[in-house]
């Protein structure tokens, strides 16, 4: 099964978006159809994903036949074409007036003014898991039905059979622990004891490794001030953590020639995954009552895990934002919500709706999910120079594991970071 990344963006689409900034929209976002109904255009990137489309689906035949006033149309794209289709709409003005988009790209596109405030009713939004709801300039301009984490799969049986503890969302793995787990499953016989995933690429790098970083006690950027990455990114910690990073690779530990996905584990080739929720039924129905899944290790401030997640947003060109906001709260019924989590595999963004799926009430097999994102999730920075923040972290992140020096890789990646910052003004930071 390949690894299908929730969190993941089209970075070449949101450094396009870094060109196209500071311009209010023309567009109209709205029609009338032929029954004098205003239509409410909405864009997703869902084509080709048949679960997620058939609950869209739902949600905007249901909303349709409750009322006579709006009418929402739809076009789906294909993941990896829709930011640049959005890049290219809002340049010709011509933005549809509802629009999902991944978590972090909401700063930039709020910030290049392609959005406007979200306004639905803080009742919903102050049910949501908080990794749920996208926040920028003091207000909430995007929020969605689920989000996703990461854990450490495990098969109890080869803890047991090698004497590792078995951690605990409230008594995680130290550091050292971890890493004396990883060399005693390498002595067990597991030539590479974990799979991390680094034969991945793009967003899968910082959603996946710098919650590594942030455990340690660095960060991706100054989020006190948003202005710089110095000190965060290249400071004791951020070199603590390359260097235990460069070393997953040096003893063997982890790999990058691996394959997408979870296939390794599932097949017993590697002890331990890390990997995230859209991964695990697969692995419940191979491993059954022998998989554990697991927190990541406490590397000395705590473990950490990505947030933030596909959202819904209302374009700044939507000359019908009521309408917009009136499909918006209807469809953050509880029912549709927990419907998208058992079709997708993702994690329901309201208790409500938890407790009503099949997966992660109480009692379900994936619960574990749940209290992982409620108890270590951590948003990527909520700033526009995330585009370059992102990718100037995974070409640190390769380099570091190729073997190169930490501390001057870290310190080039802030002077880029920094220097894109600067070039834009600071992005309105003060």
């Amino acid at each position: 099964m390949t690894r299908r990344t929730s969190p993941i963006f089209v970075a070449a689409g949101l450094v396009t978006v870094l060109a196209l900034t500071g311009c209010g929209q023309a567009g109209q976002g709205t029609t009338t159809g032929e029954d004098g109904r205003t239509q409410l255009t909405m864009w997703t990137h869902s084509a080709g994903n048949a679960a997620e489309l058939e609950v869209y689906e739902r949600i905007i035949s249901d909303y349709n036949a409750s009322q006579d006033q709006y009418e929402v149309v739809h076009e789906s794209f294909p993941q990896g074409a829709y930011n640049d289709a959005i890049v290219a709409a809002a340049a010709s003005g011509d933005l549809p007036c509802l629009l999902d988009l991944d978590g972090p790209i909401m700063p930039n596109w709020a910030w290049a003014e392609y959005l406007q405030p979200l306004g639905i009713s803080s009742e919903i939004t102050d049910k949501l898991l908080p990794t749920a709801v996208g926040m920028w300039d003091g207000e909430i301009y995007s929020a969605g039905y689920w989000d996703a984490a990461l854990s450490i799969f495990a098969r109890k049986s080869v803890l047991d059979e090698n004497g590792i503890r078995i951690p605990s969302t409230d008594q995680p793995w130290t550091a050292d622990e971890f890493d004396a787990a990883l060399a005693t499953l390498q002595d067990a016989g597991y030539d590479t004891p974990i799979d991390i995933g680094a034969e991945d690429t793009g967003e899968w790098w910082p959603y996946a490794y710098s919650p590594f970083l942030q455990s340690f006690g660095g960060d991706l950027i100054d989020r006190d001030t948003m202005l710089s990455a110095d000190g965060a990114l290249n400071g004791d910690a951020a070199v603590a953590w390359g260097t235990w990073f460069q070393d997953l690779f040096a003893k063997g530990y982890a790999s990058n020639s691996g394959t997408v996905g979870n296939q390794e584990f599932v097949d017993d080739e590697v002890a331990l995954s890390y990997t995230g929720v859209w991964n695990a039924l697969a692995s419940v129905e191979a491993i059954g009552d022998d998989l554990l899944i697991l927190p990541p290790p406490d590397l000395g401030t705590g473990p950490k895990i990505g947030g933030g997640s596909w959202q819904w947003a209302i374009s700044s060109s939507c000359n019908d934002a009521e309408g917009a906001r009136d499909y918006l709260e209807f469809s953050f019924n509880d029912e549709y919500i927990t419907e998208f989590a058992d079709k997708q595999i993702v994690i329901p963004a309201t208790e409500e709706a938890a407790q009503a799926s099949q997966y992660f009430g109480d009692d379900g097999v994936l619960r574990p999910f749940v209290e992982l994102s409620q108890k270590y999730a951590v948003l990527r920075p909520e700033t526009p120079a995330y585009a370059v923040i992102s990718t100037t972290f995974e070409t640190a992140a390769k380099n570091i594991m190729s073997g190169a020096d930490v501390q001057g890789t870290l310190d080039q990646a802030v002077a880029d970071i920094d220097a894109n910052i600067a070039s834009n003004d600071g992005y309105g930071f003060q």
